[in-house]
């Protein structure tokens, strides 16, 4: 006697295509929610000078001046030569808010007429609130 089980057994299949799209949206969602450092690209040595609390919540723009003499506003390189270049590329970045604070962050061996240059494009524009950007002195050191 034949003994057997005639019973065909459903396969099984788990679908994960449904799967990965929901993962893949989750993973969009929240790389474009989330909050990104500000990486800069190049390396300013700046100058030093006590630490100062300030209000955080705030937006700021930053105009970035390297030794060579060369100026970034926000991620943008200021493309061309002298301070309309420059007004025009703070315009474009900072849009009509006039009153949002702004920090210049120049190297410690870049000329002071850039810095200059940078603070005057910004008094052209209607800027008030500037700030010159510092790392702070460690305590003990000699001053």
């Amino acid at each position: 006697m034949r003994i057997s089980n005639d019973r065909r057994g459903d396969d099984f299949e788990i679908n994960v295509i449904p799967l990965i799209d929901v993962l893949l949206t989750l993973l969009m969602f929240f790389v474009l929610t989330s909050t990104f450092i500000q990486h800069s690209r190049m390396q300013v040595t700046l100058p030093q000078a006590s630490a100062q609390d300030r209000d955080l919540n705030t937006q700021v723009l930053t105009i970035m001046i390297d030794r060579d003499g060369r100026f970034f506003v926000g991620s943008d390189e200021v493309m061309g030569e002298g301070i309309e270049a420059l007004k025009q590329t703070i315009a474009r970045n900072a849009g009509d808010d006039r009153d949002r604070p702004v920090t210049i962050r120049a190297d410690a061996m870049t000329p002071n007429q850039n810095v200059v240059t940078a603070m005057d494009a910004l008094g052209q524009l209607g800027f008030t609130r500037l700030s010159i950007a510092t790392t702070p002195t460690k305590p003990g050191a000699a001053q």
